[in-house]
């Protein structure tokens, strides 16, 4: 999530909105960002009922939780892009831009 937090900036040229979601509880979220040094945009919590939009998104998993996914939607509500990962690993943000620059 540093990463996204770093590019916000490049992530605004492209009139882009950068947003988090997890199946953890807000107070969750919360103390998470906060070990992380805290971040300015918005981490939502996809709670209750646990993992709905993660298992819209298919994302989510029989353990309870969700892959680490990154989605892009355009302003008519498609998604762009769509890349569902091994939760150690984070894309380079640099994927994200050219889909950006294609929208």
């Amino acid at each position: 999530m540093p990463a996204y937090e770093a590019d916000l900036e490049r992530f605004g040229q492209y009139d882009a909105q950068v947003l988090g979601i997890s199946v953890d509880s807000v107070p969750s979220n919360t103390a998470w960002a906060k070990s992380l040094g805290g971040l300015t945009y918005d981490l939502l919590s996809d709670f209750e009922p646990k993992g709905e939009v993660a298992r819209l998104y298919g994302a989510y998993r029989p353990e309870g939780y969700s892959e680490r996914a990154l989605f892009v939607v355009d302003k008519d509500g498609h998604v762009a892009y769509k890349d569902i990962h091994d939760i150690g690993d984070q894309p380079d943000n640099e994927d994200l831009f050219e889909v950006l620059r294609k929208l």
